[in-house]
Protein backbone atom coordinates (compact mmCIF):
# COMPACT_ATOMS: atom_id res chain seq x y z
CA UNK A 1 0.00 0.00 0.00
CA UNK A 2 2.69 2.52 0.96
CA UNK A 3 4.72 1.56 -2.13
CA UNK A 4 1.68 2.17 -4.33
CA UNK A 5 1.21 5.57 -2.73
CA UNK A 6 4.79 6.52 -3.49
CA UNK A 7 4.74 5.29 -7.11
CA UNK A 8 1.95 7.60 -8.23
CA UNK A 9 2.76 10.51 -10.55
CA UNK A 10 0.45 12.81 -12.52
CA UNK A 11 0.22 16.36 -13.84
CA UNK A 12 -1.27 18.90 -11.44
CA UNK A 13 -1.04 16.42 -8.57
CA UNK A 14 1.40 16.58 -5.65
CA UNK A 15 2.48 13.32 -4.03
CA UNK A 16 3.10 14.18 -0.35
CA UNK A 17 5.10 10.99 0.26
CA UNK A 18 7.64 11.41 -2.54
CA UNK A 19 7.60 15.07 -3.63
CA UNK A 20 9.07 18.14 -1.98
CA UNK A 21 7.52 21.59 -1.59
CA UNK A 22 9.59 24.81 -1.50
CA UNK A 23 8.13 25.51 1.95
CA UNK A 24 9.42 22.24 3.43
CA UNK A 25 12.09 23.10 5.99
CA UNK A 26 13.17 19.68 7.27
CA UNK A 27 15.51 17.11 5.80
CA UNK A 28 13.76 14.36 3.85
CA UNK A 29 10.37 16.01 4.25
CA UNK A 30 8.53 13.42 2.15
CA UNK A 31 9.97 10.60 4.26
CA UNK A 32 8.85 12.43 7.38
CA UNK A 33 5.33 12.64 5.96
CA UNK A 34 5.36 8.90 5.32
CA UNK A 35 6.54 8.30 8.90
CA UNK A 36 3.65 10.35 10.25
CA UNK A 37 1.16 8.47 8.07
CA UNK A 38 2.44 5.13 9.36
CA UNK A 39 2.09 6.39 12.93
CA UNK A 40 -1.48 7.43 12.18
CA UNK A 41 -2.22 3.93 10.87
CA UNK A 42 -0.76 2.26 13.96
CA UNK A 43 -4.02 1.48 15.75
CA UNK A 44 -6.97 -0.89 16.02
CA UNK A 45 -9.43 1.39 14.28
CA UNK A 46 -13.13 1.42 15.11
CA UNK A 47 -13.88 3.93 12.34
CA UNK A 48 -12.38 4.82 8.97
CA UNK A 49 -13.47 8.22 7.69
CA UNK A 50 -12.88 8.69 3.96
CA UNK A 51 -12.79 12.17 2.48
CA UNK A 52 -12.31 13.52 -1.03
CA UNK A 53 -8.62 14.42 -1.46
CA UNK A 54 -5.75 16.04 0.48
CA UNK A 55 -5.72 19.80 0.84
CA UNK A 56 -2.78 22.17 0.47
CA UNK A 57 -3.14 23.42 4.05
CA UNK A 58 -3.26 19.93 5.51
CA UNK A 59 -2.12 16.59 4.14
CA UNK A 60 0.12 18.12 1.47
CA UNK A 61 2.50 19.09 4.27
CA UNK A 62 1.52 16.81 7.16
CA UNK A 63 1.20 13.53 5.24
CA UNK A 64 -1.94 12.66 7.25
CA UNK A 65 -5.46 13.28 5.85
CA UNK A 66 -7.54 15.98 7.56
CA UNK A 67 -4.47 16.98 9.59
CA UNK A 68 -2.62 20.30 9.63
CA UNK A 69 0.78 21.40 10.85
CA UNK A 70 -0.86 23.49 13.58
CA UNK A 71 -2.84 20.56 14.98
CA UNK A 72 0.27 18.37 15.04
CA UNK A 73 2.27 21.02 16.88
CA UNK A 74 -0.56 21.36 19.41
CA UNK A 75 -0.42 17.63 20.12
CA UNK A 76 -4.03 17.18 19.04
CA UNK A 77 -3.38 14.15 16.82
CA UNK A 78 -3.14 10.78 18.61
CA UNK A 79 -0.13 8.56 17.85
CA UNK A 80 1.58 11.11 15.57
CA UNK A 81 4.65 12.76 17.06
CA UNK A 82 5.70 16.29 16.07
CA UNK A 83 7.91 18.50 18.21
CA UNK A 84 8.97 21.22 15.74
CA UNK A 85 7.93 23.14 12.64
CA UNK A 86 8.25 21.36 9.33
CA UNK A 87 7.44 24.26 7.00
CA UNK A 88 9.03 27.69 6.62
CA UNK A 89 5.69 29.51 6.38
CA UNK A 90 5.47 32.42 8.82
CA UNK A 91 2.62 30.71 10.67
CA UNK A 92 1.94 26.94 10.79
CA UNK A 93 -0.52 25.74 8.20
CA UNK A 94 -4.04 25.45 9.60
CA UNK A 95 -6.77 23.73 7.59
CA UNK A 96 -10.39 24.54 8.53
CA UNK A 97 -11.73 21.08 7.65
CA UNK A 98 -9.00 19.39 9.67
CA UNK A 99 -9.80 21.52 12.72
CA UNK A 100 -13.51 20.70 12.45
CA UNK A 101 -12.92 16.96 12.00
CA UNK A 102 -10.54 16.53 14.92
CA UNK A 103 -12.71 18.68 17.20
CA UNK A 104 -15.63 16.34 16.52
CA UNK A 105 -13.51 13.20 17.00
CA UNK A 106 -12.24 14.40 20.37
CA UNK A 107 -15.70 15.48 21.53
CA UNK A 108 -17.11 12.06 20.62
CA UNK A 109 -14.29 10.30 22.45
CA UNK A 110 -13.13 8.33 19.39
CA UNK A 111 -10.05 10.29 18.29
CA UNK A 112 -7.63 7.51 19.26
CA UNK A 113 -9.65 4.87 17.34
CA UNK A 114 -10.14 6.64 14.01
CA UNK A 115 -8.18 6.38 10.77
CA UNK A 116 -8.60 9.11 8.17
CA UNK A 117 -8.17 8.61 4.45
CA UNK A 118 -9.16 10.06 1.07
CA UNK A 119 -10.78 8.55 -2.02
CA UNK A 120 -8.04 10.21 -4.09
CA UNK A 121 -5.06 10.11 -1.72
CA UNK A 122 -2.77 12.58 -3.49
CA UNK A 123 -3.15 16.38 -3.60
CA UNK A 124 -4.85 17.68 -6.78
CA UNK A 125 -4.28 21.36 -7.46
CA UNK A 126 -5.01 23.90 -10.17
CA UNK A 127 -2.43 24.14 -12.94
CA UNK A 128 0.40 26.46 -11.95
CA UNK A 129 -1.05 26.92 -8.45
CA UNK A 130 0.44 24.23 -6.20
CA UNK A 131 -1.04 25.84 -3.09
CA UNK A 132 -4.63 25.45 -4.23
CA UNK A 133 -7.26 22.73 -4.14
CA UNK A 134 -9.41 21.24 -6.85
CA UNK A 135 -11.83 18.35 -6.99
CA UNK A 136 -10.29 15.17 -8.43
CA UNK A 137 -11.74 14.06 -11.73
CA UNK A 138 -13.65 10.78 -11.99
CA UNK A 139 -10.63 9.21 -13.70
CA UNK A 140 -8.36 10.36 -10.89
CA UNK A 141 -10.76 9.06 -8.25
CA UNK A 142 -10.68 5.65 -9.93
CA UNK A 143 -6.89 5.68 -9.86
CA UNK A 144 -7.09 5.90 -6.08
CA UNK A 145 -9.35 2.84 -5.82
CA UNK A 146 -6.63 0.22 -5.34
CA UNK A 147 -5.05 2.12 -2.46
CA UNK A 148 -8.49 2.73 -0.96
CA UNK A 149 -9.21 -1.00 -1.10
CA UNK A 150 -5.89 -1.71 0.62
CA UNK A 151 -6.66 0.75 3.42
CA UNK A 152 -10.13 -0.73 3.96
CA UNK A 153 -8.67 -4.25 4.00
CA UNK A 154 -6.09 -3.20 6.58
CA UNK A 155 -8.87 -1.96 8.88
CA UNK A 156 -11.51 -4.50 7.93
CA UNK A 157 -13.17 -4.50 11.36
CA UNK A 158 -13.76 -0.75 11.35
CA UNK A 159 -16.98 1.03 10.41
CA UNK A 160 -16.48 3.01 7.20
CA UNK A 161 -17.94 6.51 6.85
CA UNK A 162 -17.91 8.63 3.68
CA UNK A 163 -17.21 12.32 4.24
CA UNK A 164 -18.92 13.99 1.29
CA UNK A 165 -20.35 12.71 -1.97
CA UNK A 166 -17.06 12.21 -3.82
CA UNK A 167 -15.97 9.76 -1.14
CA UNK A 168 -19.40 8.14 -1.09
CA UNK A 169 -19.29 7.44 -4.83
CA UNK A 170 -15.79 5.97 -4.56
CA UNK A 171 -16.78 3.74 -1.65
CA UNK A 172 -20.03 2.72 -3.33
CA UNK A 173 -18.03 1.17 -6.18
CA UNK A 174 -15.91 -0.87 -3.75
CA UNK A 175 -18.24 -1.82 -0.90
CA UNK A 176 -21.85 -2.92 -0.64
CA UNK A 177 -24.53 -0.22 -0.85
CA UNK A 178 -25.50 1.47 2.38
CA UNK A 179 -22.21 3.08 3.40
CA UNK A 180 -23.14 5.94 5.74
CA UNK A 181 -22.28 9.40 4.47
CA UNK A 182 -21.91 12.68 6.36
CA UNK A 183 -21.72 16.23 5.08
CA UNK A 184 -18.21 17.38 4.25
CA UNK A 185 -17.20 20.02 6.83
CA UNK A 186 -15.98 22.51 4.22
CA UNK A 187 -18.05 25.45 2.95
CA UNK A 188 -20.31 25.79 5.97
CA UNK A 189 -20.79 22.10 6.61
CA UNK A 190 -19.27 21.94 10.10
CA UNK A 191 -22.51 21.59 12.07
CA UNK A 192 -24.04 19.01 9.73
CA UNK A 193 -20.80 17.04 9.70
CA UNK A 194 -20.62 16.92 13.50
CA UNK A 195 -24.29 15.96 13.88
CA UNK A 196 -24.09 13.30 11.20
CA UNK A 197 -20.98 11.72 12.64
CA UNK A 198 -22.40 11.80 16.17
CA UNK A 199 -25.50 9.93 14.98
CA UNK A 200 -23.37 7.23 13.32
CA UNK A 201 -21.21 6.78 16.41
CA UNK A 202 -24.30 6.62 18.62
CA UNK A 203 -25.91 3.93 16.45
CA UNK A 204 -22.72 1.85 16.50
CA UNK A 205 -22.46 2.11 20.27
CA UNK A 206 -26.10 1.09 20.66
CA UNK A 207 -25.60 -1.95 18.43
CA UNK A 208 -22.53 -3.01 20.37
CA UNK A 209 -24.37 -2.59 23.67
CA UNK A 210 -27.28 -4.68 22.38
CA UNK A 211 -24.91 -7.56 21.62
CA UNK A 212 -23.21 -7.53 25.04
CA UNK A 213 -23.96 -10.68 27.07
CA UNK A 214 -26.21 -10.23 30.09
CA UNK A 215 -24.48 -10.34 33.50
Amino acid sequence: MFAALQRFEAYDVFNPWTSLDPLDCVTRASAQRLRRLKQHFDCEASFVLVGEAPGFQGCRFSGVPFTSERLLLEGAIPRVSCDRRFTSRARPWSEPSATIVWKALHELGIADRVVLWNAFPWHPHRRGEPHSNRRPSQLEARRGADVLRAVLARFDRAAVVAVGQVAYRALHEILAPGIPVVRHPANGGATEFAKGLAAIVRRRRNRRAAHQPLP
